[in-house]
């Protein structure tokens, strides 16, 4: 599948949401979907990496279809809300670059 922009994404998602007659869900709606979504996540990785495991009557589920869920109720957030994505991913990276530019420490990348 060919790489696609967070704009495309967006629009491959509004397309396929204009399609039904509801719409998109009232904000609250999908904040608690969201927060669902996180915890099915949380799941997930505690299973794979905590110490919790899986029950054999458990449904096999995956850390990258849960992230899928996050990303796809994230997309239906910022479009709902008219926001678009690549400009709030602009907007956060430049407040990581400034605010916490000598926050962590840096890997030595120059030639030795």
């Amino acid at each position: 599948m060919a790489e696609r922009s967070l704009k495309e994404l967006q629009q491959e998602v509004d397309q396929y949401i204009s399609q039904f007659k509801e719409g998109y869900f009232q904000p609250l709606s999908m904040l608690a979907r969201m927060s669902e979504e996180v915890g099915e996540l949380a799941r997930e990785v505690n299973h794979r990496f905590g110490e919790k495991p899986k029950k054999p009557t458990e449904a096999d589920n995956s850390i990258e279809l849960e992230l899928g869920d996050i990303l796809f109720i994230t997309i239906c957030f910022a479009n709902s809300l008219g926001i678009d994505l690549t400009e709030a991913h602009d907007k956060i990276m430049h407040k990581f670059n400034t605010r916490d530019a000598n926050r962590w420490t840096k890997l030595n990348t120059e030639s030795e």
